[in-house]
């Protein structure tokens, strides 16, 4: 039935063709038919104008707009990127070396992770300092890469060396307390800030950047405090001051920066994300 309709509504687009003669000019003329002879006749314009032939068989009306792709639904949009930066790859790098250093303090090889918790922290000071200085190697994907590795990193680090009784036990539950709220900060930002649809494999795609995080002076800080702690206290049984009164106070000064930390988190929580906005 659609069909016949519209062959219909295309042979009545063809009787007007003829009558207006779209296709040469006046009926009797040489581009309709009455040409002179040995004269080749003009190609008809149908064969040269797809827009005229559409308007031809249907009736005078236009041909179809080509579909358009579907924005972002909402107020957010997503930075497609490349995920596989120099930065990014060397904070992946620091996040597989924090197993590696766990099984090191638990089995006491503690000359051993001492050298692998230097590896580490050269991969950290690599990474910032290449996306700081290279436009292309920096990324929205790295601004909460670099931070989550350093969390992982710390927190195993934490756990094992509490194992191994060289970091007291509240300390420990204290940091990991301000970290996990944090992650779980991040990922809510990420449900949030993503568009429709949130598929799972859209949400866990690196490629997508929707936010930027933007940590405080005082987290960075803490993050600073909370390594200076762990490589003191994996020295500490390599150069024998575990009791040490220094090593005590600085459990005090990371416990403080760490409290500190979480209450700038939830004091300026909205200052540390910088969302992109659909434009």
């Amino acid at each position: 039935m659609l069909a016949a309709a519209w062959l219909a509504r295309g042979s009545r687009g063809l009787l007007r063709g003829a009558a207006r003669s779209p296709l040469g000019g006046r009926p009797g003329s040489a581009a309709a038919g009455g040409g002179v002879p040995g004269v080749p006749a003009r190609p008809p314009r149908l064969l040269r104008a797809p827009a005229a032939a559409w308007r031809l068989l249907s009736g005078g009306a236009g041909p179809p707009e080509p579909p358009r792709q579907r924005g972002a639904a909402g107020p957010y949009a997503e930075l497609y990127e490349n995920p596989w930066t120099i930065p990014n790859i060397l904070s992946m790098a620091r996040m597989g070396l924090a197993p590696v250093l766990g099984y090191l303090i638990v089995e006491e090889n503690f000359d051993v992770a001492l050298g692998v918790f230097v590896l580490a922290g050269v991969t950290d000071l690599l990474d910032g300092f290449i996306a700081r200085n290279w436009a292309n190697q920096k990324s929205a994907l790295g601004s909460a890469l670099d931070p989550l590795a350093d969390k992982i990193l710390i927190s195993v680090l934490y756990v094992s060396l509490t194992c191994a009784n060289l970091i007291p036990v509240p300390l420990t539950s204290m940091i990991l307390l301000r970290d996990a709220a944090l992650i779980a900060a991040v990922f809510y930002v990420r449900y949030k800030t993503l568009s429709p649809p949130r598929t799972l494999s859209r949400y866990f795609n690196p490629c997508y950047a929707t936010a930027q995080l933007k940590p405080t002076f005082i987290s960075k800080m803490n993050t600073a405090v909370q390594l200076i702690l762990v490589a003191a206290s994996l020295a500490a049984p390599v150069f024998n001051y575990v009791d040490s009164i220094y090593l005590q106070t600085l459990w005090c000064v990371t416990a403080f920066t760490t409290v500190t930390s979480a209450y700038s988190y939830y004091h300026y929580g909205r200052k540390t994300v910088q969302v992109i906005k659909n434009k």
